[in-house]
């Protein structure tokens, strides 16, 4: 029997690359189903077979008929009386596998990818929940020290390779999600959400890309910075010291600043040549020898820093995935971009850049030391606030909460206030992006052909002595026609960066409030730590010792606050000489080309 579905969205092919365009309410039949990789092969009403996204269709179930052709109604009542009752209060609802309950963070708020994503404010958390915009019942979110895997233990690669660069772990079986998404982003800023330019932030503050998984025993672990608070386990993992600096607690920086280079996009495909996707190349300074990455192993690394650094650290979100464009020119070359701008931003933090999680992304030898790393990333215990276990406070004393409590709230008022100063100033520069591309260019434009056709008319006259006039008149109305084309390609040469480094920055703000989160909650709880001696739930000892622990996520948070500022400091006296330098240079062309045509013009 031929498995029927319908299409729930509109699909849009890509040329050559074996799919099949559908639009929504369509019904099709499914020739395969198991290509992998998040694909269905089906033929349309038309006889076109190709590959159409999974999530974009819904299987119709076939219904058992009776000998006269009706559908049997089944009587279900007889399996509902022997249906045992459930052994605990904590219920799995498996009757809507639509809706499933994502697990939340400790630390995080559950905001959605619109909200954090369309330029709500990440912040509203904090308004409505007065311990910080984390919840203060113990039981209330359990979480374990063991994140989510990915099914996969390995990654596939084929066709174009670097042969200088090792091809990742080519030899591999590819059991990931195809580098598609529901969330189409935008090309450019003229056509950016809401205006704020670029494409739309996967997940905004950390958002619905996170995939954390429940806890295996809920029920032996306590929720939130407490899990870290009152932990008896050893500390695992490489110790991350803090230092006092000249403005306050500090990373340990090291001698030789890492960085990196995203080039070289090459087309690949796997699956016998179904399926395509891009590779870049990543070059790091510490080696310079390449590896081959594609977007997806981009995303790997995003969840495993989000999973290991999250509560500490903000992780801004990489750009955006796409489900039509891929394979564009444009698309490739933003998408490159900003892929460069992120591993740049990741290569200047101390603690992520010296990780091995990084490391390994950036520097492994061969396939095998790829899936030896791979695979002990992916079993990392030391992960959300237990991160905090590895952080140590070198020759500081503890801290006085309420000063850092203090310090926190201010640092909290700022990263809201520059955040709006940051959405503006994208609209601003949206705007402006649109009227140089637009109506600026035509209006020039307009007075170079009002020019010229006034010395069609003037020529008309046969008079010989107005050729110079007329020969002027002429160049003066070209020369507005290039002052044009000057004005509407400006944007790509000083605005452009401006825009891309206020959209980064748009990015990491949106993490703030949930790293703020993780630590007021902290607070919280030592502030409960008398009540909590008195009903027994935590000794003297305990409270005592939560107490020091906070000191300790203090000092992480004051060294994030430090770094956050000299970057700040640092990528905005840049990216402004920049912008600034450019836009003198364009206004210096201008007035060369006014001059020139004012000088043609003669002196009566």
């Amino acid at each position: 029997m031929e498995t029927k579905a319908q299409v729930l969205y509109d699909f849009t092919a890509e040329p050559g690359n074996n799919e099949l365009s559908v639009r929504e309410g369509e019904t099709i039949t499914l020739t395969n189903q198991n290509v992998g990789g998040g694909w269905i092969e089906a033929k349309n009403s038309r006889g076109e077979v190709g590959l159409v996204p999974e999530d974009y269709i819904e299987i119709k179930q076939a219904q058992p008929f009776t000998s006269g052709g009706n559908a049997a109604s089944l009587d279900l009542s007889l399996f509902d009386s022997h249906i045992p009752a459930p052994a605990s209060t904590a219920q799995v609802d498996v009757a809507q596998p639509e809706t499933p309950v994502t697990p939340v963070t400790p630390g995080f708020s559950p905001t959605s990818h619109d909200e954090t994503s369309n330029g709500n404010d990440p912040w509203a958390v904090f308004d409505n929940n007065a311990s910080g915009g984390v919840s203060n019942n113990w039981a209330a979110q359990p979480e374990g020290t063991e994140t989510g895997k990915t099914s996969s233990n390995a990654w596939h690669s084929g066709g174009h390779v670097h042969p200088q660069a090792y091809q990742g772990a080519g030899a591999e079986d590819d059991e990931w999600d195809e580098e598609w998404d529901d969330v189409k982003s935008s090309g450019g800023y003229a056509e950016s959400e809401a205006g704020e330019g670029g494409a739309i932030n996967r997940g905004g503050a950390h958002g619905s890309s996170m995939k954390i998984a429940l806890n295996k025993f809920p029920g032996f672990s306590k929720s939130g910075p407490e899990l870290y608070l009152l932990s008896k386990q050893p500390a695992k993992g490489t110790k991350l010291p803090v230092y006092g600096g000249e403005v306050g607690p500090v990373w340990a920086y090291p001698d030789y600043q890492l960085d990196c280079v995203v080039a070289d996009p090459k087309k690949g495909s796997k699956m016998y040549g179904l399926k395509s996707y891009i590779e870049y190349q990543v070059t790091p300074t510490t080696t310079n020898k390449p590896v081959n990455h594609r977007y997806k192993h981009f995303d790997w690394l995003y969840e495993r820093l989000l999973d290991k650094f999250g509560s500490a650290i903000p992780i801004p979100c990489l750009p955006d995935k796409q489900v039509t464009g891929r394979f564009e020119e444009e698309f490739i070359k933003m998408r490159m971009e900003r892929l460069q701008g992120w591993m740049s931003r990741m290569c200047r933090h101390p603690v992520i850049s010296s990780s091995e999680v990084f490391q390994l992304f950036l520097s492994y030898k061969d396939e095998k030391d790829w899936k030896t790393g791979k695979r002990k990333a992916e079993k990392d215990e030391t992960v959300g606030v237990m991160i905090f276990s590895t952080i140590e406070p070198e020759g500081l004393p503890d801290l006085d909460l309420t000063e850092v409590e203090q310090k926190c709230e201010q640092f909290n008022r700022f990263t809201r206030a520059m955040d709006d100063g940051v959405k503006d100033l994208l609209t601003v520069g949206n705007e402006h992006w649109k009227r140089c591309t637009g109506p600026l260019p035509k209006e020039y434009q307009r007075i170079g052909k009002a020019f010229q056709n006034l010395s069609s008319v003037f020529t008309s006259s046969g008079y010989e002595g107005e050729a110079a006039l007329t020969d002027a008149l002429t160049a003066a109305g070209k020369t507005y026609e290039d002052i044009a084309q000057m004005v509407a390609e400006q944007p790509k040469k000083d605005l452009h960066f401006l825009m891309e480094t206020n959209n980064e920055y748009k990015g990491l703000l949106g993490c703030f409030p949930d790293t703020i989160g993780v630590h007021k909650a902290a607070i919280e709880k030592v502030k409960e730590g008398d009540k909590l001696v008195a009903t027994g739930k935590i000794t003297t000892s305990e409270k005592t010792a939560m107490s020091k622990r906070a000191s300790t996520m203090s000092y992480a948070l004051q060294a994030e606050m430090n770094h956050f500022h000299s970057n700040r400091i640092y990528d905005y006296n840049r990216v402004m000489q920049q912008y600034l330098e450019q836009q003198v240079k364009f206004y210096e062309m201008i007035a060369e080309k006014l001059r020139n045509a004012h000088s043609q013009f003669t002196t009566m």
